[in-house]
């Protein structure tokens, strides 16, 4: 009788404790059933879930960094220079971000940077030197920025800034 009632004791807790969930204040959350897009946009807080039937799959939506080394570009004026950049970036669509990469980050970013290159090497090849230099950069990241949107939209990603460390 006691062996019983501590096994409906502990089903009864499990049970709890798996239809339950926590989205903290910098995450977003998908709610997955089978595998398919339930629902979207949880605010932070605490939310129920079917148990065993439902998952919950967790982002962050603060702003993410993605570090680049440093390419070697050509200049209008067919001069090498060595470029150093940054991408800030964050998550604005849970449901397209986990269709498109799976939900994982580092897959985002291994698509994005390819994205920001080629840009960044088109913007470069028609510029001079000393338009780089003088102060051409704020110029060419704003426009990279919107160019690299256009192209992350479908991800569920928003380019926020990209910034050139060093020419």
């Amino acid at each position: 009788m006691r062996f019983a009632s501590l096994l409906i004791a502990l089903i009864a807790a499990f049970v709890a404790a798996n239809s339950v969930f926590v989205v903290n204040e910098g995450q977003t959350a998908i709610l997955l059933q089978f595998g398919r897009i339930v629902r979207t946009g949880y605010a932070p807080g605490l939310h129920a879930k079917l148990p065993l039937i439902q998952q919950v799959s967790r982002f962050d939506k603060r702003v993410l960094t993605l570090e680049s080394a440093p390419e070697r570009y050509l200049t209008s004026e067919k001069k090498d220079v060595n470029i150093d950049f940054f991408v800030k970036w964050r998550i604005v669509d849970a449901a397209k971000f986990y269709v498109s990469v799976a939900g994982d980050e580092k897959s985002a970013q291994q698509r994005v940077v390819p994205i920001v290159k080629e840009g960044l090497r088109t913007a470069i090849n028609s510029r001079t030197l000393r338009e780089l230099v003088s102060g051409g950069r704020a110029d060419l990241a704003k426009d990279l920025v919107a160019e690299a949107n256009q192209k992350t939209q479908s991800m569920g990603i928003e380019v926020v800034d990209l910034r050139i460390k060093r020419i």
